[in-house]
């Protein structure tokens, strides 16, 4: 810890995983930046419980147990130093009052349900603190477990924000059920988020961008595959098209998510391998992307930034 600089925490209520990030502002070449105390993650997987749009027993269950863990790390914590936030598989579940009610109660502190707008403008927030660019215009692509926000910026602003009900644990219990893995399911789930994509895209496209940026675990995990894996041309780093194309073939290759030997990829992100990718493969289809660079900042340090920009 950089001296007595006081402590902020981001939580942030997913729907694969649970997270808690605690952070601080430390002075770093004349500018204020976020440094990472300490980060938790908590595989909740909310979106895989949602039957019949409902969350189920048991996904209720695994929240409020994460959330009490988190809970008892961050007492001591001032409510106005601490923000909890919930995206997709709450926003869209029709029991979200009965899970927020005792997920409050167990973590400690109020949840917010972020609309899907809000949520972009904290990921770009968060990605615009990480790589700073004043002249370039970006492409945000997050894609997350139960939504994938795009957003174009300059610099710090956000000049369009999209929310799309598509995401890597929704894609993977839809088209990939039970993990198997088939060239039709990959087609059918790609073509459908084109669709969605394409639906937004003319807005996007007559602004035009620089830098195309990935922001997310999905992101992250796929550029760590690719990079494991040698699945990029050579000397090409982050996420081609060339190498997502050849990740499907591996994939198409074994057939079902058990039988994958990849190095880079852990157990727990499996089930949203095949999701992911195909709403990758189409994002890039869509924008006319061939390499994007992944940024490890996202919702948490846009949460975080907004939270210190307060005090």
């Amino acid at each position: 810890m950089k001296g007595d600089a006081p402590l902020f925490a981001a939580i942030d209520l997913g729907s694969n995983a649970f997270r808690l990030m605690i952070g601080q502002s430390v002075k770093r070449n004349r500018q204020r930046v976020i440094q990472e105390v300490k980060t938790l993650r908590e595989p909740v997987r909310l979106a895989e419980g949602l039957q019949a749009g409902a969350l189920d027993e048991l996904a209720l269950d695994r929240g409020w147990q994460a959330l009490a863990r988190f809970g008892k790390k961050l007492r001591g914590f001032e409510a106005g130093r601490v923000r909890a936030v919930a995206t997709s598989a709450v926003r869209e579940a029709a029991n979200a009052q009965l899970f927020l009610a005792s997920a409050e109660r167990h973590l400690g502190f109020r949840i917010d349900v972020l609309s899907g707008h809000e949520e972009a403008r904290l990921v770009y927030a968060g990605v615009a603190h990480a790589v700073p660019g004043v002249e370039r215009t970006r492409l945000v692509v997050d894609i997350g477990g139960g939504s994938t926000e795009l957003i174009l910026g300059q610099g710090a602003q956000p000049l369009l924000t999209e929310s799309i009900a598509i995401g890597s644990g929704t894609f993977g219990a839809r088209y990939f059920a039970g993990g198997r893995i088939t060239a039709q399911a990959l087609l059918e789930a790609e073509r459908v988020a084109v669709l969605q994509f394409e639906a937004v895209a003319a807005r996007y496209r007559a602004q035009g961008w620089q830098q195309v940026i990935g922001s997310s675990g999905t992101a992250r995990m796929l550029a760590k595959v690719l990079k494991a894996n040698g699945l990029n041309d050579v000397g090409q780093g982050g996420i081609t098209y060339s190498g997502l194309l050849r990740l499907s073939l591996r994939l198409l290759e074994v057939g079902h998510v058990d039988r994958l030997r990849l190095a880079g990829l852990q157990s727990h992100r499996l089930g949203i391998l095949p999701g992911g990718l195909a709403i990758m493969l189409a994002a890039f289809k869509v924008f006319g992307v061939t390499d994007m660079i992944v940024c490890e900042a996202g919702l948490r340090f846009g949460v975080l930034h907004d939270l210190m920009h307060k005090h």
